[in-house]
Order: C-alpha cells, then structure tokens, then sequence
C-alpha cells in the first residue's frame, strides 16, 4: 500500500517543522547565560542555592581549568599548584592549603554555583573529603575556585576552602 502525494507533504511539512523548532531552540540556548536557573532554596550556612541549572552550550573552559587543579590538589601535587603563592604575601595561607589538603584529600566534588565578575568567574563546589589521619570517615564541605580570565586564559587565582 502506498502513501498519497498529501501524506508525503504532510510528512515532509512536519520533519521540516521539527528541524527548525530546534534549531530556534539552539539559537535560544546558545544567547543564554551559563547559569539558567538557581533554586528558591539556599543552604541555610552558605547561602548557596540547593540546585542549579546550568547551560549545556556554556563555555567550559574555565571548568576545565579548575578541575584540573583540583585534581592536582587532590592527587598531591598542591606545592607544584600554589609555587606562585610562596614568592609573595600568600606563603602562610598556601602553606595551610597544602598541608590542610593533606590531611583531608578530596574524595569526589559537584559544582554548585557560579559567580561572573568580569574578569574573575568563581566556581562555588561541594566536596567530599576524606578525615584527617586520627579520625575515619568522610564529611562535606563547600569549597571555591577563583579564575580570572587573562587575554583570553583562565588561570586559577584564589582557593577557598574550610576544612
């Protein structure tokens, strides 16, 4: 059995349709910012949103670079990460880091906010560590990354966490 002439347009007309509400959909989403939506709910200590949800065509160069970071901080490489921050007025607090990322490695991490200053972007996380040496166990904290966006490269220039 075959189709008529108008099914056929009736079906072409449709995948035709189809094709072009996506692509007005892409078009929307890509003039969208990285950050779509932040939950009414914010966690009562940080004031961070429960949930977010983020652009999938956002630009993410700047979480690349962040994560590998905190994966070199978590893998043991933080002196080779913070060795800027030793030369100037940040040695106490890069000494804490690293010592403090020591005793609590990071175990796994979500992102769950994120802040645009141009040209700073400040990528909030929460974070599952491990407890120090004398304790067993893991705890979750917050914890951010701070990138500044340097003729066109993101390079990591603030870490913030509480241990």
């Amino acid at each position: 059995m075959g189709f008529s002439r108008t099914q056929i347009a009736i079906a072409i007309g449709l995948a035709v349709l189809i094709v072009l509400v996506f692509l007005g959909y892409l078009m929307w989403l890509s003039n969208q910012p990285p950050v779509m939506a932040r939950s009414e709910e914010h966690d009562s200590l940080s004031g961070t949103p429960t949930s977010i949800s983020l652009n999938p065509l956002r630009d993410r160069t700047s979480e690349h670079v962040a994560t590998q970071y905190i994966d070199a901080m978590r893998d043991g490489r933080c002196r080779e990460q913070l060795a800027d921050w030793v030369r100037d007025y940040r040695r106490k607090y890069a000494t804490l880091i690293c010592d403090s990322e020591a005793q609590h490695p990071l175990l796994v991490w979500e992102l769950v906010d994120w802040e645009d200053a141009p040209p700073l972007r400040i990528l909030h996380y929460r974070g599952t560590r491990r407890n120090g040496p004398v304790q067993s166990g893991t705890y979750q904290e917050l914890f951010s990354v701070t990138l500044e966006d340097k003729d066109g490269h993101w390079v990591v220039t603030r870490y913030d966490a509480l241990y």
